[in-house]
């Protein structure tokens, strides 16, 4: 039987991976959720390191346009969804990824050499149950962070945040369906989530996505 966990990335497949850029980051982010793409590219300008792993990988659009501190970064890329993995290091194939196939909620993730920057994007409104559960991804891709690293991404919220009619709307069709489970996911756990891991935690509202750039692990 599927999982909550596999039901929130079972929707990506060859087919709507294809329209996934022209339907997420082209209309849904600057239309519903009110956060223009480019600030959450400029989180990865910003704050991807020489060796970066991104969790939860979509299409491997951020880490395609991504300005990284050298021409020949470490790039690691972790999901649940093998045609997400295969697709995002298709798109990236310059950069020789490593892919690896883990369930974020499924226990540390071992083995793996550390990453300076760990980028985590729409990834927490599609694992299941509140933030305080979803939240144990951070502590699944601890392990892979160094000691001075950072982690970073963005979230849909559905509390504490500007939401508007139409992301309300949507928002509820994508719970119904099992795309999202965001409907109890609000700021104040977001940051309680991230400050329980994470002694350096800033968080950025922009419509009703947060972003969030999280440093020195407890």
């Amino acid at each position: 039987m599927a999982t909550d966990t596999q039901a929130g990335q079972a929707i990506y497949n060859p087919r709507t991976l294809r329209i996934y850029d022209l339907v997420v980051l082209r209309l849904s982010n600057p239309l519903i959720w009110r956060c223009p793409t480019a600030r959450i590219l400029d989180l990865y300008d910003r704050h991807a390191g020489v060796a970066h792993c991104d969790v939860g990988v979509g299409t491997g659009w951020y880490l395609d346009r991504c300005r990284f501190p050298t021409p020949a970064p470490r790039i690691g890329l972790i999901d649940l969804n093998a045609d997400s993995l295969a697709y995002a290091a298709q798109r990236i194939a310059r950069y020789r990824p490593e892919t690896y196939r883990i369930d974020v909620l499924g226990g540390p993730a071992t083995g793996i050499a550390p990453f300076d920057s760990i980028g985590m994007t729409y990834l927490l409104h599609c694992l299941p149950g509140d933030i305080a559960a979803k939240a144990r991804a951070f502590d699944t891709v601890r392990p892979c962070l160094a000691a001075d690293g950072v982690v970073f991404g963005a979230t849909i919220l559905s509390g504490g945040v500007p939401t508007t009619g139409a992301a309300r709307a949507l928002m509820r069709v994508y719970n119904r369906k099992g795309v999202f489970s965001n409907a109890a996911d609000t700021l104040p756990d977001l940051r309680a989530a991230l400050d329980q891991r994470f002694r350096s935690v800033e968080i950025t509202v922009v419509g009703c996505v947060a972003l969030f750039v999280a440093r020195e692990p407890r």
